[in-house]
């Protein structure tokens, strides 16, 4: 007899501070049982208390979309990373820890942007340079984190169609690539994306982005 799937309540349970009173804009992590598949990570605009998250889709419908799928060992490369990271954040702001398990698993929708920003910056990577990618990513600020994430999205956002294009390559370069400068406290989104811009690794939706001042706060 088939395992019946966890109750969307359950799944609220364990999630990484997703709470649909809040906002119902989350991520979905699909965490297959089998050792060798690969993981899925969607981005949603609904929730249903009684059905939960909306279907996923790799179709152009933005509710649900999939916007990476990543081998299953560069998942488990940086899941335990992220999940300390996510956690540290959720306790700063008064909430439940969040575990990775089989199945779905759902993220508030801030954390569900950086998460994928991460993932886009391995998805094509030698795994020889996940370190890289992981320090330079826990070396930014939410904020810069989001407004990466956003851009892009935007741009070249398909989990399977946009994957080593324009933006999600400057990623891929930026955060992989660039040389990891802990001591430094200067803004480094400038200089990832001042490297990008030279290799004309953008495609024509946007550009790099201006140096700007670095905020504290880590509200969205």
């Amino acid at each position: 007899m088939a395992k019946k799937p966890p109750s969307p309540q359950m799944l609220l349970s364990r999630s990484f501070g997703f709470d649909p009173e809040e906002s119902r804009h989350h991520f979905v992590v699909e965490i297959p049982r089998g050792a060798t598949q690969e993981i899925k990570v969607s981005e949603h605009f609904s929730w249903d208390r009684n059905t939960g998250s909306s279907p996923m889709t790799l179709g152009r419908r933005l509710d649900g979309q999939i916007r990476v799928i990543l081998a299953r060992p560069k998942w488990d490369a940086v899941a335990d990373e992220v999940r300390a990271e996510f956690n540290r954040r959720l306790k700063q702001m008064g909430r439940r820890s969040g575990s990775w398990q089989a199945g779905q698993n759902l993220v508030r929708r801030e954390l569900g942007k950086e998460l994928v920003l991460l993932l886009w910056a391995i998805e094509e990577a030698d795994p020889s340079l996940i370190p890289n990618a992981i320090a330079n990513w826990k070396g930014l600020y939410p904020e810069e984190r989001w407004w990466l994430y956003t851009q892009t999205a935007a741009a070249t956002g398909h989990g399977v169609s946009d994957r080593s294009k324009g933006w999600r390559k400057a990623v891929r370069f930026a955060l992989t690539e660039n040389p990891v400068t802990l001591e430094s406290d200067k803004p480094i989104i400038p200089e990832f994306f001042r490297m990008a811009e030279g290799r004309s690794l953008f495609s024509q939706h946007g550009g790099a982005p201006k140096n700007r001042a670095r905020k504290k706060n880590h509200g969205e």
